[in-house]
């Protein structure tokens, strides 16, 4: 019987919703299992675990990304965002507040990747897939927030309100991603 040592480990310090820390992981630690089994961080979900539903979406340095697919050794000093982090002190992010004032969320398995999505994709500019003007930063429309948004499922079809909630913060005076 071959008996394999994981010797392969690394030190991997990350900073996790503004928190330092500073933990081992074997070198195929993804960040989603960093956050969830080694830091307690359950918000964000393992959904395909192969990158396709985006219920693990998570920001990390300010961009949208699939923890699952994400090595943590890679990411040695970025700086992550998760669900838990998105609020600044004890009231709710103006998104987390459209989702509920909208119903954004029926079972609410995919919300904590919906909102994090959403969060980085309001801090994003420029054109997307269905941008006629590919020259142009384009308004939010409803067309527009369902293609930058597809890379997260809702196996509820909750759709039609994730739009609304996004919609409401991106207005003018929505408030800030």
């Amino acid at each position: 019987m071959l008996v394999m040592e994981n010797t392969e480990v690394s030190q991997v310090t990350v900073i996790v919703n503004g928190e330092r820390r500073a933990v081992e992981v074997d070198n195929r630690t993804s960040v989603l299992d960093l956050l969830r089994e080694r830091l307690g961080l359950t918000g964000s979900k393992k959904g395909c675990d192969h990158g396709q539903c985006g219920a693990c979406t998570v920001l990390i340095d300010g961009r949208r990304a699939n923890s699952c697919l994400a090595l943590a050794v890679a990411h040695d000093g970025a700086d992550i965002k998760t669900v838990e982090g998105l609020a600044d002190g004890t009231g709710l992010h103006p998104l987390q507040e459209a989702f509920v004032r909208h119903d954004a969320f029926q079972c609410g398995y995919c919300t904590p990747g919906q909102l994090c999505s959403a969060a980085g994709m309001l801090a994003e500019a420029g054109p997307s897939a269905v941008t006629e003007d590919l020259t142009a930063d384009p308004l939010l429309t409803p067309g527009e927030i369902h293609e930058r948004m597809s890379g997260n499922l809702c196996r509820c079809g909750a759709y039609v309100n994730i739009v609304k909630a996004i919609m409401t913060v991106a207005a003018p005076g929505g408030g800030p991603a």
